[in-house]
Order: C-alpha cells, then sequence, then structure tokens
C-alpha cells in the first residue's frame, strides 16, 4: 500500500526532473549563445579558408571532412555517405582580365563553373561574331587568335546550353525560313560555337548584368568526359564593359585584351558526399527530429550566402546542444549536410530513397536554404501550437530586437507535393514527411536581398549578416533539442491531406 501511493508522486517528481532538465538545457543554450557563439567562426572556416564547393571539387571534399571532423570532436556519431560520383572533377584558381586601347580597363567578369580557362596568359584582338555561313567564311581568318564578342545576354549558363541561345532560335528560324541561299543561313549558337573554336579563337565574350551569375547544368556535368573537355573560355564580362569594347571594335578602334583564367580539370570519377551528425536518442532511437542544409555551392565566390548561411548554424546548434549537456534527448537528432542541391537535390534524395523505413518516425525535418536573415519564428498547425509552445519557451524574450513568435498556421491541411523542386526539403515532402520551417525575417533593417546574391560573384562572407546568424543557431537549437523530448511525434493530418 505505502508503494502505490508513492507512485503517483515518484512520476511526478520524475517529469519534474525531466521538465526541469529540458529546460536547463534550453538556458544553457541560449547563455551560450550570448557568450560564446561560433557561428561566424565556422562560417569564416568554411568559406575564406575552404572556399567555393562544387561536388567534383578539392574545396568540397575538403569541407567534407572538415564538417565531419568538427562534429566527432563535439561527441557526435558522424557518417560520411557516399551519395554519386562525378565523371570530372573541376577546381577554380584565380582570374585576371584587362582591356588595352586608349586606356587600361581592368575587366569585371566570371567563367561558369566546369568550363575552360586560358592557356596562360593569353593577349588577342577582338572581333564580333559571324552571323551566317556567309560572315563565318569572310571572316575566318580574322578568328584565330582572337576574342569574339557574341550575341545575348548571359543569365550564368556555359553558352552551349545558354539561356540566350535559347531565346535566339526562335528567330533564327525564322530568318532562316526566308534565306535564299544556303551561305544566308544562320547557324545557330552551338554549332558557331563550334565553327569558331575549330578556326583557333582564344574564347567568347557575352554580355552580363550585375550582379554576374555563374553556374552550370548538371546534365552536361554528369555527360562530360576528361577526354572531351571544353577547350576555349567562356566568358561572362560586366555588360557596360562589353558595350564599352563593342562599340570600339563597330567604330574599327584598336582593342586587344587579355586574360589569365585558371580553370582547373582533374581526371575522375570524383565521388561526392553527405555528412550526418548524429545525437543518438535514449528512450525513443528510432523516431528523429531532422535539420539539414547543403554543403555544396556553386563557386564564382566563396558559397558564404548560399549555402554557408545553412551550414554553420547547423554545426553551431550541434556544438551548443552537446556543450549545454543535450547529449541524451529522447529522441534521435540528425544534423544533414547534403551533397550535391545545386546539381538536383542529389544528396538529401539519396537519403530519402535509402531510409524509406525512418520517415514516418520523422518528426519534421527543418531545412535552411534563405540567406542570413534570422529564424525568428514558426507557423505550424493548431494541433502543434501547445507542443511548438514549449518548445520554444524563452526565446520570445532572448533578444527584444529580434521578436521570436510561433503563430497557428489558418490555411489548412495541403496535398502531398508530386514534383520535387525548390531545395532539399522537396523530397521529405513528397513522402509524407513534416517540413515546416522556420519563418526568416529582417528585423533590423538590413534590406537584404537572397536575389542579388544567389549564385553570384557577391556570395561572399561579407555578405552574411553576424547577429542573424547568430540568433538563429540558439533559436533553431533550442526548439530542435525541445522537440526531440516531446511525449509524442508530431501529427501530420493538418500537415498535408493524407490519404486513407
Amino acid at each position: 500500500m505505502i508503494l502505490r501511493k508513492n507512485i503517483p508522486l515518484l512520476f511526478f517528481v520524475m517529469a519534474t526532473f525531466v521538465c526541469g532538465a529540458q529546460n536547463k538545457v534550453s538556458k544553457n543554450i541560449m547563455e551560450i549563445g550570448k557568450t560564446d557563439n561560433r557561428t561566424m567562426q565556422h562560417l569564416d572556416v568554411l568559406t575564406n579558408r575552404i572556399g567555393g564547393r562544387l561536388i567534383g571539387s578539392d574545396a568540397y571534399d575538403n569541407a567534407t571532412y572538415w564538417v565531419a571532423d568538427q562534429l566527432k570532436k563535439w561527441g557526435l556519431e558522424v557518417e560520411i555517405q557516399e551519395v554519386g560520383e562525378v565523371p570530372v572533377g573541376f577546381n577554380r584558381g584565380p582570374w585576371f582580365g584587362k582591356m588595352y586601347g586608349d586606356e587600361v580597363l581592368t575587366l569585371d567578369f566570371v567563367t561558369p563553373s566546369y568550363t575552360s580557362g586560358t592557356k596562360g596568359l593569353q593577349r588577342g584582338p577582338v572581333v564580333i561574331e559571324p552571323k551566317t555561313q556567309r560572315d563565318f567564311d569572310r571572316m575566318k581568318g580574322k578568328l584565330k587568335g582572337a576574342w569574339v564578342l557574341i550575341e545575348g545576354k548571359s543569365k550564368g549558363w556555359p553558352i552551349d546550353i545558354s539561356a540566350s541561345a535559347d531565346s535566339l532560335r526562335a528567330s533564327i528560324i525564322e530568318r532562316n525560313n526566308a534565306a535564299k541561299k544556303d551561305s544566308d543561313l544562320i547557324l545557330e549558337p552551338a554549332l558557331f560555337y563550334d565553327q569558331m573554336t575549330a578556326a583557333g579563337i582564344l574564347g567568347i565574350i557575352q554580355a552580363a548584368p550585375q550582379p554576374l551569375v555563374a553556374i552550370y547544368d548538371r546534365k552536361n556535368l554528369h555527360s562530360m568526359t576528361f577526354d572531351n573537355l571544353p577547350t576555349v573560355p567562356d566568358i561572362k564580362l560586366d555588360e557596360e564593359q562589353y558595350n564599352i569594347i563593342r562599340k570600339r571594335v563597330e567604330n574599327r578602334e584598336f582593342v586587344l585584351l587579355e586574360f589569365d583564367i585558371r580553370n582547373h580539370f582533374k581526371p575522375g570519377p570524383v565521388k561526392y558526399h553527405n555528412v550526418i551528425g548524429k545525437i543518438r536518442g535514449t528512450k525513443y532511437p528510432d523516431e528523429y527530429v531532422m535539420s539539414g542544409c547543403h554543403l555544396d555551392s556553386y563557386d564564382v565566390a566563396s558559397g558564404a550566402v548560399d549555402c554557408g548561411t545553412g551550414v554553420a548554424p547547423n554545426l553551431e546548434m550541434a556544438r551548443m546542444i552537446m556543450t549545454a549537456g543535450g547529449n541524451k534527448p529522447d529522441r534521435t537528432i540528425l544534423f544533414c549536410f547534403w551533397a550535391g542541391e545545386e546539381f538536383g537535390l542529389l544528396g538529401s534524395k539519396y537519403w530519402v530513397e535509402h531510409n524509406k523505413d525512418k520517415l514516418p518516425r520523422i518528426s519534421n525535418y527543418f531545412n535552411r536554404d534563405g540567406g542570413p536573415t534570422a529564424a525568428s519564428g514558426l507557423v505550424v498547425p493548431e494541433n502543434w501550437y501547445d507542443d511548438i509552445k514549449k518548445c520554444t519557451e524563452g526565446l520570445e524574450n532572448y533578444n527584444p530586437e529580434i521578436p521570436f513568435t510561433v503563430e497557428k498556421d489558418t490555411r489548412g491541411a495541403r496535398e502531398v507535393p508530386v514534383q520535387a523542386g525548390g531545395s532539399d526539403h522537396a523530397y521529405f515532402a513528397m513522402n509524407g514527411v513534416p517540413v515546416i520551417s522556420f519563418r526568416n525575417t529582417d528585423p533590423l533593417g538590413y534590406n537584404f536581398s537572397y536575389m542579388e546574391i544567389w549564385h553570384t560573384n557577391r556570395d561572399r562572407y561579407d555578405m552574411s549578416i553576424p547577429e542573424y546568424m547568430e540568433y538563429t543557431a540558439v533559436t533553431q537549437a533550442v526548439t530542435l533539442y525541445n522537440m526531440a523530448n516531446l511525449k509524442r511525434l508530431m501529427p501530420r493530418d493538418q500537415v498535408y491531406l493524407l490519404s486513407k
């Protein structure tokens, strides 16, 4: 009888202890966030020491093993998971260019990833591309050793798959239908490129708006071989400078261009990997709360915003939780650093396809891929609201200048998506996994514009916002840890319209 009377009291004491332990970890995380926040240190190493991180590059491999080593050092279990391989590797070195004429002009330009560099420093005259076979035959002798100005405005793609090339095709077809002679036919851009390359041009130059975008297409990447590489540079030049040069060429003024572009290839195949850090759950080890970002980036800058602003907070969240005493949550917490998001969500897709058994037991997958703004709140289904308010307790007062809020989502359940897109949450959502993300805001008025940085030469460390980055690591760490200690997995019936 005495034991039975004490059982409710024992349960009350245990529940109080668990709640108190969770609250203590949350308070510790918030204190660490104010006194020893290392988010920007992680971003510094990732971007200024390692740099832009294409899959297939040495920088991506370096980032993979650096992230894994950090997680191991903090006490997490770590899996380096092979995802796939590319047939050819690519490493970008420095690049320089100048115009010589009545004045010397330093050129502002980029080249897409996996395109050719120069053969050392190369200098030559400038010509405007031929438009027809007749033009090509007439000026063929002038092409050898020349830089060629081509039509269209770059959107960052290599010229053989250029969006501007696509936009020219309709007018080309129309004009060719009206041509009376074969010599008057206008060649398609890709064919012009091949003919001009065979004629010995130094490279092609296309006008590009600021900021300068430089990307690459995953289809061409996976079909490339080391025996069939691009051979001449594909330069995307600031459009104002392009227009200056073109006008001088049209006026028959002396113009000489000089470029030194160090784009290097390496024989493949080159493998690429996900990095998964695990804090194993003690009560429900086969249930999960997940936080993810993509480790790869384009390499024309250092990949600090896209997606260093996901990687750095994800690392610091793991460190804070472990340092704060959160190394024994009820559920397993996974910190995911995905490969190849920029080339088709390759890493997250691979994980989802190879972990189908885990998908029904994921409480939520949080994805961060939206820039250096502040993760300052959540909008959740009504049947999540009370639990999430508990998980985020204390965050509303953490930083009065960046208020944290939790609101109810009044839109109702949505259809499970049938197509992938956007970012690494896509394949989780397609399989019915909740992917509710933090609301990202700019309350301090930095007027951040993601589109002015995304895939451009402005994607640098100095474009990040330290206050928001450090704040984000704290708010996400507290929420993630406490979700792992809830009494239940988060329900899905108000997230998705589930089939009966």
